[in-house]
């Protein structure tokens, strides 16, 4: 987005200066994979973020470099474990760190990786560090709970959607609004205005959270850059997969759990059958419904923040963007 241009470069002058760091660091089979990774880029939002959760009060946003690039780091470490624990073998469309290596090379490195985003958010301005270390911290826990909650949610049979909500709510979306807190707090900003922030960012990311799950069974698979169908394959709780029992009658209940637990159905033909429950059920449509809600729950609490004007319509029209997902 070209509001975003000053700050992208910014952001990744300052990337690239880290990934020169870790290619120069030593036992090269630990840092590779981190740089590796970094290297695979993504949309860098999460950094960006806090960039802007700084820049949106005109404050100088060299600021929040620090804090951006732990934020980059963090996010990049948990994918690395993410992917171990899902058994994914592509991410961003190419190769996971575990596949490319191995599984102990992988759990090193991510490991590796949040230990350096802790060290690189000490590097920011000494006044604003207790602050960001308690926020940081908090996060960092409630991502991993998150991810506990839905490892939890695979051996479950009682798992509602109001549930899914919550897990996604600390495995994805309180890092978003992490990311534009910190930001703010490094621009001084007052507590309010940290609040309507990290509201906006936490709803947009799960608006954004709900969207990919509906991409993970709608997307053109060369676009998604994962494995479209992966969620139906592991018999993920997604919000459509809930809504869906919820919605089936007793046939296509028993139908669908078939499909779920059945040994003698292929891959292929799974993700095609529950796909077409999905579309007879409605739950696309569903899905989409509520991450509009969670969307203009976040406009709101931008709207009520007392910031620079023009920069937050340039906030919102970013947050509209990622969210217009081509599904």
């Amino acid at each position: 987005m070209q509001a975003y241009t000053s700050l992208f470069e910014i952001l990744n002058k300052a990337i690239e200066e880290q990934q020169t760091s870790l290619n120069t660091s030593s036992p090269k089979e630990m840092y590779e994979p981190m740089n590796y990774i970094i290297g695979l880029g993504g949309k860098r939002v999460r950094p960006l973020l806090t960039i802007v959760g700084c820049d949106i009060f005109d404050a100088n946003p060299n600021e929040a470099i620090h804090a951006a690039l732990a934020v980059e780091l963090f996010h990049n470490f948990s994918l690395i474990h993410d992917d171990i624990l899902d058994n994914a073998p592509l991410r961003r469309g190419n190769t996971t760190v575990h596949e490319k290596w191995n599984h102990n090379i992988a759990l090193l490195s991510g490991d590796g990786m949040m230990v350096k985003a802790f060290e690189i958010l000490g590097k920011s301005n000494a006044k604003h560090i207790p602050e960001l270390l308690q926020l940081f911290s908090k996060t960092g826990l409630e991502v991993c709970e998150g991810q506990q909650y839905d490892m939890n949610f695979e051996t479950q049979d009682n798992v509602s959607v109001e549930h899914y909500i919550h897990m996604i709510t600390y495995k994805t979306a309180v890092l978003l609004g992490c990311s534009l807190q910190m930001g703010s707090i490094c621009a001084n900003a007052s507590l309010e205005s940290q609040k309507h922030l990290y509201e906006f960012g936490k709803h947009v990311g799960i608006a954004f959270q709900i969207l990919d799950d509906v991409l993970d069974v709608y997307a053109d698979d060369e676009k998604f850059g994962k494995q479209v169908g992966g969620d139906i394959i592991s018999n993920k709780k997604t919000f459509m997969l809930l809504d869906a029992f919820e919605l089936a009658n007793e046939e296509q209940t028993k139908e669908l759990n078939h499909l779920l637990f059945s040994k003698e159905i292929s891959t292929t033909e799974k993700v095609k059958q529950v796909t077409a429950l999905y579309n007879n059920l409605g739950v696309k449509e569903l899905a989409i419904k509520e991450a509009n809600k969670h969307t203009d729950i976040a406009l709101k609490h931008l709207e009520e923040l007392k910031a620079n004007e023009s920069k937050k319509q340039h906030l919102k029209e970013f947050a509209l963007h990622l969210l217009n997902r081509e599904v």
